[in-house]
């Protein structure tokens, strides 16, 4: 059996593993059960790539992530390490024909999504396969008290029943202690060994700002920090208004977001990662899989649905080791749309019902058809449609999908694929009788690997740039190929697609777990109310606070907004406590100005008193009113 460190070598050009990987890759080849918790950019990958190539047979990685399934394909195929993806989207064309291929031992990995595992067709051809390990990665979405929990998942442990002897590893870098020992049990894992590493990124410095001229603050910040970085916002016009008014005052910056054309967006990332454009304005559709380790700065201009997502995006900051930020700017308008996203999570299970009847009829999907089919669906469309606000819609979407319905790829989750269906010599015959298509038949050849054993992804507009064409006539050549019977060719739309996990069914045979609804909207309002309360605290370490959320115990940073601050007061966490409680007490119960409080007797010294005070009412835990007045309010 060939070493780890020898692959590490051989393949990626590495002579040391990262913290903890030789230990999590030597326990899984040893054939035992593992969970791994690694923070964002720990290089959670390798820890089953690896023991796939020191085993014979195949790897199969369980991913909801399809942009990053393709984008580890593409970069292990590119190391010659063959892998495919299979998730929904796919004809069943292409995915029987690349199951086969993994079952006849074509592929080291097979990334597959959690929704395909409950197909015949897969199961079937599971029995065929020789797997070596079963990596399930993102496994916190197999927990109801996990922040993307995903139904499918619970399958994982009775697919697991067909392959009983094959080792699993989960991979997760967001997981409370207790959604990590919801997924030891879901997963069924044996005496599994428990690999987790300190949440805290040491070189990240987290500043939180309440500023009612965002805008202002956004430049100001962005100045002052030098390098690279991201800007998150929550809807696709925001990201366009706010790269305007960055270039405006000339800070280079360009906008994404998943309803881009997937050119367009792979020409938006490049320019970015090569420091052309310093900053990226974005969803978070945007950072899943991009390797940047130079990100000097994570600002949030909208305050993100849980601690989770928010510690994730921010964790793109400083991933080389250099002293990084994470800014979080907002109002107290924010805020308020943080408590309105809260009152949307709940629909009642007949709107949700109705809207899933809808889709079908606009879709002209017959009852008890549609297993397995994907269509194009555009949800702004829709909503228009049918009249129904498109929030309502996307919810009802995500209701249906985490019972099992239906799923739902943004269109960035998909790229177009392509696949000779001729033999070699029927393809050399067509060359010769048709000489104006050999140069578009030798291209795709040349930059397709595996274009002749089954479907692989085809990025038209760079092939048409090596062939001198434009992207138009390059498709059409493709279009007249397919008419010719010499290749199959699946374009991408730029459309999201739903694709019917199960029939389409009627209305009163659509079974929503209404308890697992109740339990799924109490989580997500306890996310909100903690990503709210981490906004809104003016007085605990930001990093300590995380970690808490977390199960982690901790002291302070003395490097976030908060520590920074109370380290110039030269007071002790416990004299400053007592001054906050002691004022929160007192103007709790009237406003007083600063010399009735001066008179009082205070809990530490005047001197000390002034300075913690001074801090209140800058960071606006305490008002100073016009008339003098001071004013709780936490």
């Amino acid at each position: 059996m060939e070493k780890a460190i020898d692959i590490l070598k051989k393949y990626w050009g590495y002579n040391e593993f990262r913290p903890q990987q030789q230990e999590i890759i030597e326990t899984v080849a040893a054939g035992k059960d593992s969970l791994a918790l690694l923070p964002t950019g720990g290089g959670k990958s390798i820890c089953y790539q690896i023991p796939a190539l020191m085993h014979p047979g195949i790897c199969i990685v369980i991913s909801p992530l399809i942009a990053l399934m393709k984008d580890q394909v593409e970069q292990l195929n590119a190391l010659k390490i063959p892998a495919v993806a299979v998730y929904s989207g796919l004809t069943k064309k292409q995915v029987d024909i690349e199951l086969d291929n993994a079952a006849y031992g074509k592929y080291k990995l097979l990334y597959i999504s959690p929704e395909r595992l409950i197909s015949p067709l897969f199961k079937e051809r599971l029995k065929k396969m020789q797997v070596n390990l079963l990596a399930v990665d993102e496994a916190h979405c197999i927990s109801q008290w996990g922040y993307d929990f995903r139904p499918p998942y619970l399958q994982i442990a009775l697919v697991h029943e067909i392959i009983p002897d094959t080792p699993i590893i989960a991979l997760t870098a967001t997981a409370t202690t207790q959604v990590m020992n919801d997924i030891s049990e879901k997963l069924q894992l044996k005496n599994p060994t428990i690999f987790k590493s300190s949440f805290e990124r040491d070189n990240i410095h987290f500043v939180v700002r309440e500023e009612e001229d965002k805008f202002h603050k956004l430049i100001e910040t962005l100045r002052s920090v030098k390098g690279s970085g991201i800007v998150y916002v929550r809807n696709r016009r925001k990201t366009k208004e706010i790269a305007e008014y960055l270039n405006r005052n000339h800070i280079p910056a360009d906008f994404y977001h998943a309803g881009l054309e997937i050119t367009e967006r792979a020409k938006k990332q490049d320019n970015w990662i090569r420091n052309k454009k310093r900053i990226m304005v974005c969803t978070n559709a945007f950072g899943m899989g991009i390797n940047k380790p130079d990100v000097r700065i994570v600002i949030h201009w909208d305050i993100p649905e849980s601690i989770e997502a928010y510690y994730q995006e921010a964790g793109r900051a400083g991933r080389d080791g250099i002293i990084s930020f994470a800014g979080l700017i907002y109002n107290r308008q924010d805020i308020d749309e943080l408590a309105r996203i809260q009152s949307e999570q709940h629909l009642e299970p007949d709107v949700i019902k109705k809207i899933y009847h809808q889709m079908g009829s606009y879709l002209k999907l017959a009852y008890g058809a549609g297993v397995g089919e994907s269509f194009d669906f555009d949800i702004t469309e829709f909503s228009n449609a049918v009249k129904i606000p498109a929030k309502h819609v996307y919810r009802a979407i995500q209701i249906l999908q985490q019972n099992g319905y239906l799923y739902f790829n943004e269109p960035m989750d998909r790229i177009s694929t392509i696949h000779f269906t001729v033999d070699h010599e029927t393809l050399y015959r067509f060359q010769v009788e048709n000489k104006l298509k050999e140069p578009v038949i030798k291209m795709l050849l040349r930059m397709c690997p595996g274009i002749l054993d089954g479907y692989v992804p085809v990025r038209e507009s760079e092939i048409a740039f090596q062939l001198s064409y434009s992207r138009h006539d390059f498709i059409n050549e493709l279009i007249y190929l397919q008419q010719n019977k010499i290749l199959e060719y699946n374009p991408v739309s730029g459309k999201s697609q739903l694709t019917f996990i199960v029939e389409r069914l009627h209305e009163e045979n659509i079974n929503l777990d209404t308890a697992l609804l109740n339990t799924l909207r109490i989580k997500s309002e306890k996310r909100l109310e903690a990503m709210s309360q981490y906004t809104l605290n003016k007085t605990e370490c930001r990093v300590k606070e995380i970690l808490a959320y977390f199960d982690e115990r901790y002291s302070r940073c003395n490097r976030c907004d908060i520590c920074m601050e109370k380290n110039k007061l030269g007071l002790a966490d416990v004299e400053f406590n007592k001054v906050y409680s002691w004022l929160q007490k007192q103007l709790n119960k009237k406003s007083l100005s600063p010399e009735q409080i001066y008179e009082m007797s205070l809990p530490i010294r005047k001197e000390k008193f002034i300075e913690a005070l001074l801090f209140m009412t800058d960071n606006k835990i305490i008002i100073h009113k016009p008339d003098n007045l001071l004013e709780w309010r936490g």
